[in-house]
């Protein structure tokens, strides 16, 4: 009973930073229906970045976030303008597949000219110590990672919701042509929405480079995770993907440490092929994904 609690906890924290991590996965397909097989290798061109000003300047990482995020943002705002507006919308989820495929090989390579493929990582004291509570030991890491995936989600759900920015583009969720007539300047929404969506990997990658060790190739670990929940949750449901996270992280924390970690990883394929049989537009999708 003792390692299923500890199982349960660990999985709620991780599913938290699951949920930061596929929020922008989500936005990319119900936005644009593009399916960004680059989102993980963005989120560790932000965990290099980070590196990079910690180890160069001494700095806490969480201290290169307001340079970080900015700097993604108007990244995701070139990639969409640049380079997924002009995909033929015919085809354009396939088409996106392979062109955020290519992106993804070439940030990798980027990584590896520039760092090599040696394994890097930040240490920060605070980060090594954990917190004990009736018996369940919480890593400061992850309650860390918890903690700032909360947060950032938070925001990222008030000014989808509140703000005339998140008004427009889940309007142009829901029907492009119409958000167009009503005067909705739909190509822009949806370049700031793909900004939007880089942003939170600047966020996710410096969580990441504080928990975890990566190598330039570490993206390959990610995508199948990130779309098995986006998928699990429903495509183009943001608040779906984080219900999907939370569920899936609890799932794999159990199995974790009662089984092994190959079973583990396997409940996130698992729970995709049971979704795509029983209920392919997610168990969170339909009405829901409209919604955030």
């Amino acid at each position: 009973m003792s390692l299923v609690l500890q199982g349960l906890a660990l999985g709620v924290l991780t599913g938290g930073l699951y949920a930061l991590l596929a929020s922008g996965l989500s936005l990319y397909f119900g936005v644009m229906r593009v399916v960004m097989v680059a989102h993980p290798a963005f989120l560790f061109l932000a965990a290099y970045l980070t590196y990079t000003v910690h180890t160069t300047l001494g700095v806490d990482p969480f201290l290169a976030l307001p340079v970080i995020v900015p700097l993604f943002f108007g990244l995701g705002v070139a990639v969409q303008r640049l380079l997924i507006a002009r995909l033929a919308p015919d085809n354009l989820a396939m088409m996106s597949v392979l062109l955020t495929f290519g992106i993804a090989l070439t940030i990798e390579g980027l990584l590896g000219t520039f760092y090599t493929g040696s394994y890097k990582s930040v240490s920060m004291e605070y980060a090594t110590r954990s917190l004990t509570i009736g018996g369940v030991h919480l890593p400061y890491d992850k309650i860390i990672a918890f903690g700032v995936a909360a947060l950032t989600l938070a925001v990222l759900f008030a000014v989808l919701v509140k703000s005339r920015f998140g008004q427009a583009l889940r309007a142009t969720i829901q029907h492009r042509e119409a958000a167009r007539l009503v005067g909705v300047p739909t190509e822009r929404v949806a370049g700031y929405g793909f900004g939007v969506g880089l942003a939170t990997a600047a966020v996710g990658g410096t969580v990441l480079a504080l928990i975890t060790p990566f190598f330039p190739a570490s993206h390959w670990v990610w995508i199948g995770k990130l779309m098995a929940v986006i998928v699990v949750g429903g495509l183009g449901s943001v608040a779906g993907a984080a219900l999907a996270a939370v569920v899936l992280g609890m799932v794999e924390g159990v199995v974790l440490v009662t089984v092994d970690a190959t079973w583990a990883t396997m409940m996130f394929y698992v729970f995709l092929f049971l979704t795509l049989l029983v209920r392919p537009q997610g168990f969170f999708g339909g009405r829901l994904a409209h919604r955030f």
